[in-house]
């Protein structure tokens, strides 16, 4: 049955073309060929079977090494946003690093890139824009920033608990409704921007009244949940036996995941400041 993970699935094909490539020579050599007869020498590159080339394998600490790199990079470009940027660029550096950061999401998310310099040049762009942001919240809420930096990592490691011990199971029932549920709030945040560009405070979901919290909050469900598809995910390619270098793969997408956490928690504590 072929997976619905498509790094899973590439992995299956390719053991399917190296077990096909296995069975060729023998099959190929028919009865009165020309070949090595009995008493003739043979090569011996002849007839020897086909071996992969050795590779290494994904660990769950690769993913973790690599998933601490990209949180360093963006804590270091986010102290440059917060503390370096002049205040007079500050907003156009945030919305550059904002685009920079939606598009090579994308890039990565949908092609499925590996490439670590692509993958922290994403965690740079996200880091800048967070910084900016993170400092400009500071300004009218202080203490607001690290209230946010403990509830996303509170939540991570409490879904990291909750799957560890089986509390939540990742079956393809649970990964479809909460992928429908995603692609719902997206459309949702999309249909609150583009009416907030005609109406003052465009559908309610952003302007921090009942509502709006609300919507928070189910943000923040959504965005903890999507952390237990990561570690399903996580823990398939382990098994699999998956190339090293998707640990960077799935180490960017718990970090996309934190990134949008951390966003919806700190929108959702300024609700209740103000």
């Amino acid at each position: 049955m072929k997976s619905s993970n498509p790094v899973l699935s590439r992995l299956a094909d390719r053991s399917a073309q190296h077990a096909t490539f296995q069975r060729v020579p023998a099959e190929q050599q028919q009865y009165g060929a020309y070949g090595p007869q009995y008493g003739h020498a043979q090569s011996p590159q002849q007839g020897a079977p086909y071996a992969p080339p050795v590779t290494q394998r994904m660990t769950v600490d690769d993913v973790v090494v690599r998933t601490v790199a990209m949180l360093a990079v963006v804590g270091v470009f986010g102290a440059i946003g917060w503390f370096v940027l002049p205040d007079s660029i500050s907003v156009g550096v945030a919305i550059a690093a904002a685009m920079v950061g939606l598009v090579l999401g994308l890039i990565i998310s949908f092609a499925g890139i590996t490439n670590p310099a692509l993958i922290l040049t994403y965690a740079a762009a996200e880091g800048l824009f967070l910084g900016v942001i993170s400092q400009s919240f500071e300004e009218f809420y202080p203490g607001i920033v690290i209230q946010a930096v403990v509830g996303t990592f509170a939540v991570f490691f409490g879904m990291a608990a909750l799957y560890k011990f089986k509390v939540i199971r990742v079956t393809p029932t649970f990964a479809k409704w909460v992928i429908g549920a995603l692609i719902g709030v997206v459309v949702l945040m999309l249909a609150n921007f583009l009416f907030s560009l005609f109406i003052d405070g465009g559908l309610g979901l952003r302007d921090g009244g009942p509502l709006a919290i609300g919507f928070s909050l189910v943000c923040i469900g959504i965005a903890a949940l999507t952390f237990a598809l990561d570690f399903k995910q996580i823990e398939e390619l382990s098994n699999a036996g998956a190339d090293k270098k998707y640990a960077w793969l799935s180490a960017f997408g718990i970090v996309v995941g934190l990134v949008w956490l951390y966003l919806e928690i700190l929108r959702l504590l300024s609700y209740f400041r103000e």
